[in-house]
């Protein structure tokens, strides 16, 4: 246990407040230091598998989770061109039991805080950490210009981590060739409630609703030589969006014409942390191994994460406890990432025979055996760290 065991965590995303819990249901002290002035709702959809399913429920918040937002009939593959179904993978008769929840990030932010406060996690806002410093027994954090030590500090602070190049060195990443769009857009009614992937040459558009059924989730991915800026709160012109579709079916053009604000982001493959603690200093998340996102796993990761991370702490001490979460940790997550990174190419045919063969060749698979393209990924789904 770590009754009395003061931990600060910087970053108050999915990765810190669920750090926040697990290790507060441990007994620790835990502070999050959030630099926004409130935890608002920002981002769109997420989709948590069943393996982060299990974290939300061994953090006690998972029906809390399953109220709010839906859970995904299936998924389902189009040819975004004709708009013809290539495969669609139907969850609720093939995977029974397994759930797969269509998520607003605030509404699980939300979720999340709420427990966190329960747990007695002590939340500072307006917190801006720019610069760290690790000794032997403590961290030093600059935070608005001024010096504070903490005896142990998590870095669950993303993509732009302060925590990480102190850690383990400064890599500079390298841009795919793709760039993302994000956007919701109001539902018309009677949309499925299943995660919808509409593949063309260069480019995909997945779609799937949100909350009540309300809201529409885009995300929509081209490659492009041309260079765009990491982080997705980048707004763009909705027109660039529609531009880059326009050779697509009527009905995601439909969902596109509806955008009214839209984000872009270039994709970038980061290398793994080397190294993902030093002294009295962690990372989780996409501090320690940021992915793309073409297996939907970047928000189950750090859930992950965060559990094995308070688990270790407890089971080695704060000490011993890092060095366990990295060996536990690593190799899974290098795993999911090479995953997304290959899905990236499957959905992206270029070449109208590449892409025909392809298309087919799911279409037969499916027939022959329904069952099987899910089976590929139940290593990921079916593991569940709070067991393991």
């Amino acid at each position: 246990m770590l009754i009395g065991q003061d931990i600060c965590i910087v970053g108050a995303g999915i990765g810190g407040l669920a750090a926040a819990c697990g290790l507060a249901m441990r007994g620790a002290r835990v502070t999050v230091l959030e630099q926004a002035d409130a935890v608002r709702e920002v981002g769109a959809g997420i989709q948590i598998s069943p393996n982060g399913l299990a974290v939300l429920d061994a953090l006690g918040v998972g029906d809390d989770l399953r109220a709010r937002c839906p859970r995904s009939q299936a998924v389902h593959l189009l040819d975004g061109l004709s708009g013809r179904s290539v495969i669609r993978m139907d969850l609720e008769r093939l995977r029974p039991t397994q759930d797969f929840r269509l998520v607003h990030r605030a509404d699980l932010i939300a979720i999340l805080l709420t427990r966190a406060v329960e747990l007695g996690v002590q939340l500072e806002t307006g917190q801006h950490v720019t610069a760290a410093s690790i000794g032997a027994v403590d961290a030093t954090l600059t935070i608005n210009g001024a010096a504070r030590d903490v005896p142990f500090v998590i870095g669950a602070d993303g993509l732009h981590s302060v925590l990480r190049p102190v850690l383990t060195g400064k890599r500079e990443p390298f841009f795919t060739g793709q760039v993302a769009w994000r956007a919701t857009v109001p539902a018309e009614g009677g949309e499925p409630v299943e995660a919808r992937v509409f593949m063309g040459p260069g480019r995909h558009l997945v779609t799937y609703p949100l909350r009540d059924g309300s809201l529409i989730n885009i995300v929509a991915v081209e490659e492009r030589a041309a260079w765009a800026e990491e982080g997705w709160h980048h707004q763009d012109d909705p027109d660039n969006l529609r531009r880059a579709f326009a050779m697509f079916s009527a009905e995601p053009r439909a969902l596109l014409a509806r955008a009214e604000t839209v984000n872009i982001w270039g994709l970038f493959r980061h290398p793994v942390a080397g190294q993902w603690h030093k002294g009295p200093a962690v990372l989780l998340g996409d501090a320690a191994h940021p992915t793309l996102p073409f297996m939907a796993q970047g928000a189950v990761m750090a859930l992950e994460d965060a559990w094995v991370l308070a688990d270790s702490l407890s089971v080695a001490g704060m000490d011993e406890g890092p060095a366990l979460y990295q060996a536990r940790r690593r190799h899974r997550v290098e795993n999911v990432i090479e995953a997304a990174n290959g899905n990236a190419r499957n959905y992206h045919y270029a070449n109208p025979v590449l892409r025909f063969v392809g298309h087919n060749a799911l279409r037969v698979a499916n027939s022959l055996s329904p069952d099987t393209v899910l089976k590929r990924y139940d290593w990921i789904y079916d593991y569940d760290v709070t067991t393991a």
